[in-house]
């Protein structure tokens, strides 16, 4: 599912000056290979805002959400979260504030354990019925192993997969795959 940003932006701007803003085009669920949450972290300094528009779009976890927000304000930033009127910073600590952390953190990961199940009794159905198939594999076990000879020959991955019209996250994905077998 691809989601339309522009709302959250608008919220952003509307906010006031927003300096620069970072996002990551991956779910929210986990702290894990998302480059604009690792960007942000080492960009912002004491002094600074970080500003999200609501607390889910951050993260959908809650032991994520209490260490990102710890991690800012032990640096001196605060955060602030739009939708839901929340800030938190070093010097100012509510336990009201808190405790709305907590809550909404929670719906934000119960939230996300709720479509992960509805997805996966989806899932179930189809396949009851017979209507659904797994995806197609991207190369098959001889190109798996023509990708791999290439790539102890030293050929750059991102050449290799190039070369067989996927993209390298998938040849990575190929290969993992390939190796756990």
């Amino acid at each position: 599912m691809i989601q339309n940003d522009n709302r959250q932006h608008e919220q952003l701007h509307a906010s006031g000056t927003i300096d620069r803003i970072f996002e990551d085009k991956i779910s929210g669920r986990t702290r894990a290979l998302r480059p604009g949450l690792t960007e942000y972290m080492t960009y912002l300094r004491d002094g600074d805002e970080l500003v999200v528009s609501s607390i889910d779009r951050l993260t959908r976890s809650l032991t994520d959400l209490r260490a990102l927000v710890d991690g800012l304000t032990d640096k001196g930033v605060t955060a602030t979260f739009l939708h839901e009127h929340l800030s938190f910073s070093k010097d100012n600590s509510d336990p009201r504030a808190d405790l709305m952390l907590g809550i909404l953190g929670s719906f934000a990961e119960f939230e996300r354990a709720i479509i992960r199940e509805r997805q996966a009794e989806g899932i179930a159905l189809a396949k009851k019925a017979g209507k659904y198939t797994s995806r197609k594999r991207a190369l098959t076990p001889e190109q798996v192993v023509d990708a791999r000879k290439r790539i102890a020959a030293g050929e750059l991955k991102a050449l290799v997969a190039r070369a067989f019209g996927i993209t390298r996250p998938a040849l990575y994905r190929v290969l993992e795959d390939s190796a756990e077998r």
